[in-house]
Formats: C-alpha cells, sequence, structure tokens
C-alpha cells in the first residue's frame, strides 16, 4: 500500500477524520459538526472537499468513510453485510464513489443480523470493532459501544457473529430532556459514581424500567437524592436495565470502545457484576479503516 490513508469516521450529527500513514501511524485528526442530517442534498463533495480536500491532494492519497455517510440517508448507500462476517467480507463490499474526479474514496458497508425476523444493523461499530481486534491481538470476545444507540456485539475467529442494538442514550436523552424527570434533575451535571452505581443495582431488582425510572422523580420529591445525583442515578437505572438482558458469566474481559465519558459508566456498571473491561477511544477506529484500506485497490466496485 503506497500513500496515505484520508479515514473518515461520517455520522449522523458530526464527523471525524484522519490522515494516517502507511504504516498505520496517524499524522493528524480533524472533526466537524457536519453530520449528515447537517449536509444538503448532493452536498457531500463539497462538504468533503472543504474539510479533507488537502489531504487529498498528497501524491497517491486514498479515502476510506464508514458510518452513516453510507446509508440511504448519506453520500452513497453500502448495503449491508450478513452476520456473520469479518475483514474480509466486509472489505470485500467496500463501494467506491466516483462523485470527485481524479480521487480514490470508497465506502464502508455496515453489518446486519436478524432477531426473530427482527432485523438489526450497523454502521461504523464493525470498523471500530476490527480496529479493536487488530490493536488487541484478538480475534474473540464480547464488544460494548456505548453511544445513542448501543451495541453489543460477539466476535469468534475474527467475524461479527451476532449483534444486538440498544436505545439507551436516545431514551437517556428522552427521559432526562422531554419527560416529567427533566424539572427535577441536572442532565448536565457531572458523573456521580455512587448515585450511578445505585442506579445500576436498582434495575436488577425485578420491577422493570417503567417502574424504576418514576423513582427519580419521587427521590427528588421527597428530598430523598439531590439534584446533582439524579442524572447519573437515572443513567445507571438505563445502563442496569441493559446490562440485565446480557449473559455475562462466560464473556470474559469485555472490550469497550467509545468515548471516556461513556466507556467510564459501562466500565462502573459491568464492575457491580465482577466483568472486567478494557476500553479503547478513536484508536480503534484508524486501526480498523486502516486495516480495511487493502482492500480498495482490489475490492471497491463503483457505486
Amino acid at each position: 500500500m503506497t500513500g496515505s490513508l484520508v479515514a473518515v469516521d461520517w455520522g449522523t450529527s458530526s464527523l471525524r477524520g484522519a490522515l494516517i500513514a502507511a504504516d498505520g501511524t496517524v499524522r493528524e485528526e480533524r472533526s466537524d459538526t457536519r453530520g449528515i442530517l447537517a449536509v444538503p442534498a448532493g452536498g457531500f463533495p463539497a462538504v468533503f472537499e472543504a474539510l479533507f480536500g488537502d489531504w487529498m491532494r498528497e501524491s497517491g492519497a486514498r479515502c476510506l468513510i464508514s458510518g452513516m455517510a453510507g446509508s440511504k440517508q448519506g453520500w452513497v448507500e453500502a448495503p449491508y453485510c450478513a452476520c456473520p462476517a469479518g475483514r474480509v467480507e466486509v472489505g470485500r463490499s467496500i463501494i467506491a464513489i466516483d462523485a470527485i474526479p481524479g480521487q480514490r474514496i470508497a465506502m464502508v458497508p455496515g453489518l446486519h443480523d436478524e432477531h426473530d425476523g427482527v432485523p438489526d444493523v450497523m454502521r461504523g461499530e464493525e470498523v471500530q470493532i476490527f480496529g479493536a481486534l487488530s490493536l488487541l491481538g484478538r480475534d474473540e470476545g464480547l464488544f460494548v459501544l456505548p453511544g445513542t444507540h448501543n451495541k453489543w456485539a460477539t466476535v469468534k475467529k475474527g467475524r461479527v457473529t451476532g449483534f444486538r442494538t440498544f436505545m439507551t442514550g436516545e431514551f437517556y436523552a428522552l427521559l432526562s430532556q422531554h419527560s416529567i424527570l427533566a424539572r427535577t434533575l441536572d442532565a448536565s451535571a457531572p458523573l456521580d459514581e455512587a448515585a450511578f452505581v445505585e442506579g445500576v443495582t436498582r434495575a436488577d431488582n425485578g420491577q422493570g424500567l417503567l417502574h424504576n425510572a418514576f423513582g427519580a422523580r419521587t427521590l427528588a420529591l421527597f428530598e430523598r437524592m439531590p439534584r446533582a445525583e439524579l442524572a447519573s442515578y437515572l443513567s445507571g437505572l438505563l445502563i442496569g436495565e441493559e446490562l440485565r438482558t446480557q449473559s455475562l458469566q462466560a464473556a470474559g474481559e469485555v472490550v469497550l470502545i467509545g468515548s471516556p465519558a461513556l466507556t467510564q459508566r459501562y466500565a462502573l456498571a459491568l464492575r457491580t457484576s465482577g466483568t472486567a473491561t478494557r476500553s479503547l477511544g478513536a484508536e480503534a477506529t484508524w486501526a480498523g479503516l486502516h486495516a480495511l484500506s487493502g482492500f480498495l485497490d482490489s475490492s471497491a466496485t463503483p457505486s
């Protein structure tokens, strides 16, 4: 492989990019708030040029994009690969983009899974998982990717055999900003670890989230929990509900991939069940895109 790789993770509300040398070293990183929802129809080439045009003018540069830019609402749709799928299956399904003459740009497909006839999908997280496998020298394990829509993925022999999505982050935003709970809690308050762990523990009481969540209001009503701790308590309830559905006994060390603020919470929650964790951040994305870039010349098909 010659020349630098322009690696881009283009999401719904933001995007980030890295200029990666041929040996995998990250030379520079950039970020922007122009996720796919902020890009007007036909505007993807212009946004890309404004953000990464100078990188692409380097000799031998090529670009690989992952995330929601490959969705139906994005730049070019890259159809999902069915699970089980690994780096080879995904790499062979990379889609070339011909929108900017003279530039080699391609899109990574996401993954889809099935649960009793109901589809599940991910875009971008598969790249992070491949990057984590590369960085950690593993070919199996349980990977958790916190975000607005959290993913729990199982990997065996280097392939994602299945995954499940949980709308935990979105439910937290809805409850903390648009429900009755918004009147008594401070969603901007810093994490209170004790209150958070209390929420995680209470989620396992068998009463269900719909009942437990109302307690975040009554604890404030009877002044049994300070306003500054209520957001952490609610977050713990939601993440605890998520953990309650998992079989962690044989999981071993769980790999968390995401922002430090989110992976910290999942590490705390998993610790309550005696589960060890390891956390990775943006480096997993860049390692994953770099690992997939070897397929650009041989496998990218025109869009």
